[in-house]
């Protein structure tokens, strides 16, 4: 029998394996580190006329180096150009595990009319990371997807808890609030039968930095209900059932700002125009007026909150907090925005690493020690 390094040259220079041989020089070229025993054992396996597809590699656990090839949708695109004038683009594409920018050098414009957000375009490219760049995927190829080759739950991301518990735990908080006028107008728009409801429980919270996602609100709300509700026992002097109703209504403007779309999720004509704040501030205010006899310090008190919650002049609210119950609602929120944003640099952080880059939202890198462990 003849010896196994010339049986696999008789295979590598066999006609029919042409295949097998672009099969051995792409793994060869595109990873440094492929060992002579792999060779071998690729040159050892049967060549195949109709190769299985390769499989889309959800973004979180694609590694530096990594080729890739499937369908990924498009949060967001940006034609770029460079110095010389020549167009380059620039995307982020995201799946239910995270979202990673990718550029592409050729066919800039061409790739850009294709890419258009909340799109599922098919592409192929390395993912690499750079510390200085970042992780980035360079597309080789772009072009749209068929809609047999994907599902569209791969692609949206998605909250860890499920619509049930969320909704529960909303329910159970709503029970603790006991006093009448404040119950009417909570279920104004959280009774069952409320028209905001249905788009409250699947609106996302955020864009970007924080459970941006289908019901993400919902999530985000219930988190800073909950905190509210908690922290009103230890602090003399709150209204424990204003306070949770504030949080409660906090970010209802984000139910008309955003839009419905989760593949690519971004401020509406309205949120543009309006902003988030005064959006839910005429909201609640029309609801009120809509309830005879509403107590009008309660009301101050409740749209006060709203009003108030992004905590100053610079981060879009029209005034500052000034009652506890405003102090505590702002605080919660933005504690809950920003541990948020650890969710989000956790998904989107590459597998074995530890750090994520600079996030504008934590003006910081976030670090996650037990995941390199």
């Amino acid at each position: 029998m003849a010896p196994k390094s010339e049986r696999i040259g008789r295979k590598l220079r066999d006609p029919q394996s042409r295949g097998l041989r672009r099969a051995v020089r792409g793994h060869l070229y595109g990873d440094s580190r492929m060992t002579q025993q792999a060779l071998i054992d690729i040159a050892e396996q049967p060549a195949s006329e109709n190769p299985e597809p390769v499989a889309r590699v959800p973004l979180r656990e694609l590694e530096d180096g990594q080729r890739l090839q499937g369908v990924y949708a498009v949060r967001e695109r940006e034609l770029r150009r460079k110095r010389n004038g020549e167009p380059w683009l620039r995307l982020a594409l995201g799946d239910a595990t995270g979202s990673v920018e990718a550029v592409s050098w050729e066919d800039a414009e061409a790739r850009y009319a294709l890419a258009a957000p909340g799109s599922a375009v098919h592409v192929a490219g390395v993912f690499e990371v750079s510390e200085r760049w970042g992780a980035k995927i360079k597309l080789s190829e772009l072009r749209e997807a068929a809609p047999g080759e994907y599902e569209a739950a791969d692609l949206a991301a998605q909250s860890e808890a499920s619509l049930e518990s969320l909704e529960a735990k909303l329910r159970q908080l709503l029970d603790t609030v006991q006093e009448p006028q404040l119950r009417e107008l909570l279920d104004r728009f959280f009774g069952e039968g409320s028209g905001i409801w249905a788009r409250f429980r699947d609106a996302p919270a955020a864009k970007l930095y924080h459970q941006a996602y289908r019901h993400g609100l919902l999530e985000h709300t219930v988190s800073v209900a909950q905190a509210v509700s908690a922290a009103a026992n230890f602090f003399p002097g709150i209204d424990r059932e204003v306070a949770v109703a504030g949080a409660l209504l906090h970010d209802i403007g984000k139910t008309e700002a955003y839009n419905d779309d989760p593949l690519a999720i971004d401020l509406t004509d309205a949120g543009r125009l309006q902003g988030e704040i005064p959006l839910g501030y005429y909201t609640v205010r029309r609801a009120i007026e809509d309830l005879p006899g509403f107590d009008p310090e309660l009301a101050q008190a409740v749209l006060h909150i709203i009003l108030s919650h992004h905590g100053s002049l610079e981060h879009g609210s029209p005034v500052v907090p000034a009652t506890r119950e405003a102090v505590l609602v702002h605080m919660i929120d933005n504690l809950g925005g920003r541990l948020g944003s650890f969710d989000r640099l956790e998904r989107q952080l590459p597998a074995g690493e530890s750090w994520s880059g600079f996030d504008r939202a934590l003006s910081g890198s976030a670090f996650f020690g037990t995941r390199a462990a």
